[in-house]
């Protein structure tokens, strides 16, 4: 009898570990699930002396994904106060990932030449509180 109950006891216990694994890791990969469906994901094009859209607004502290495309020829991203960079090719679509830290005004620019008016390709960044 008490290989019964020892037995009986073991599997309980086996049980109870298995269902606190799997709901450990459904936990885990809800978390995940959440921080990534907060990113926010904003598409920015490059062409020719402009970038669309020109002014993005993003919140303080919610992280951000640009996904830079071209429409013409290699182009540069450059967000200098967040230490922003990327290459925008014609070919494909960049990503950077940055969690804006401060609120205002922020410029951003064409830092690849891109032809005479490259000067004017800039736009602005948005951080909201």
């Amino acid at each position: 009898m008490r290989r019964n109950v020892a037995a009986a006891l073991s599997g309980i216990i086996l049980a109870v570990l298995i269902s606190s694994a799997f709901v450990a890791s459904a936990v885990a990969a809800g978390v995940a699930s959440a921080v990534a469906s907060e990113e926010q994901v904003i598409s920015v094009k490059a062409k020719t002396f402009e970038f669309a859209p020109s002014t993005i607004t993003v919140k303080k502290g919610v992280p951000v994904v640009l996904e830079l495309t071209s429409e013409d020829r290699v182009h540069g991203f450059n967000l200098p106060d967040f230490k922003v960079r990327a290459e925008v090719k014609p070919d494909g679509t960049s990503r950077v990932r940055f969690t804006p830290d401060k609120a205002g005004s922020f410029t951003f620019v064409c830092d690849v030449y891109c032809g005479e008016g490259h000067e004017d390709m800039s736009g602005t960044l948005v951080v909201t509180e």
